[in-house]
């Protein structure tokens, strides 16, 4: 019988769940770790938030997220979006692990600019094994503004509250993103070796005629090969390369479609549906997209 899983809807929710006492805000939460104990009567469980999490902890603290275990013993971020599942795979005493975890409820963000831009931030789609390590000077800065959020959330709640808190959230996640940016440079050898197996699944796909067969390769298809989460691996492939990963399937596209058009006397259309398109049309306007010339006027001039 597959297990059922908890939703917890509210800051206030999971604060009478988890035993943290009552909110002093109810739209956003910092917890200390270090104070978070958990019985044994929570391990197993599942739960899906509808609230953002951010955490900073030191060490393995029995989490898992989706399908993997948070799992290591350094410094480390994580960052989760509402409705991903979580749950605990051992107990955690008192001061067993330092740190802290932030939540807070889309409500709050919801008129502000980082509520329009908060999808802009995909490591909240990132898997537990993508976590951001930080430096020292990192990891100073980033508690820096943590102590900000406290601050605010320590004053009484004015008019003025929520704007202010929705601000440091946004400098909190600039910072995030700035550091994983450094984390994909310090990495880019590994992230190198990502861009050419990357390379070799695309070419592998065409080879065995799996374009026809099965349709343009997703964003998934290469994630699930490569072990990353889409986000991860989205953002490495831009950092590495300049170009997203439909920008890279296209041009692989066109590329094939140059080769085919001037080699075979084939139709148009036949070549579109090699090449992964259910109808011509979409593959003309992607070939006039990215060389100014239809595949007809192309093969005429070439």
């Amino acid at each position: 019988m597959k297990q059922e899983i908890k939703r917890i809807k509210s800051v206030s929710q999971l604060h009478d769940i988890f035993r943290f006492g009552k909110p002093v805000h109810p739209l956003i939460s910092i917890v200390d770790v270090s104070a978070w104990e958990i019985p044994e009567q929570f391990v197993g469980v599942k739960y899906a938030a509808d609230l953002y999490t951010i955490g900073m902890k030191d060490k393995s603290c029995g989490l898992q997220y989706g399908r993997n275990d948070y799992d290591f013993d350094e410094g480390v971020m994580l960052f989760t979006a509402p409705g991903q599942v979580q749950s605990v795979s051992k107990p955690q005493a008192l001061n067993e692990v330092s740190g802290w975890m932030l939540f807070f409820h889309p409500d709050l963000i919801r008129h502000t600019s980082l509520g329009k831009g908060i999808d802009d931030y995909g490591f909240f789609s990132y898997e537990v094994h993508e976590a951001l390590h930080l430096s020292d000077a990192e990891q100073k800065t980033v508690t820096d503004c943590l102590s900000l959020l406290k601050n605010e959330l320590s004053e009484r709640i004015d008019n003025h509250s929520q704007t202010v808190l929705a601000s440091s959230l946004e400098l909190l996640l600039n910072l995030s993103r700035r550091y994983y940016e450094r984390q994909f440079n310090t990495r880019s050898a590994q992230n190198s070796d990502v861009v050419s197996q990357f390379h070799g699944l695309l070419n592998q796909y065409y080879k065995q005629g799996k374009f026809a067969e099965s349709g343009i390769p997703s964003v998934d298809y290469f994630s699930e090969k490569l072990h990353l989460s889409g986000n991860y691996l989205s953002d490495l492939l831009k950092k590495e390369t300049g170009y997203s990963i439909t920008d890279q399937v296209n041009s692989f596209i066109i590329d094939k479609a140059k080769t085919l058009l001037l080699s075979e006397a084939e139709p148009v259309s036949g070549i579109a549906y090699t090449l992964g398109f259910n109808y011509p049309h979409y593959f003309s306007r992607l070939f006039k997209t990215k060389t100014g010339l239809t595949p007809q006027a192309y093969r005429k001039l070439n």
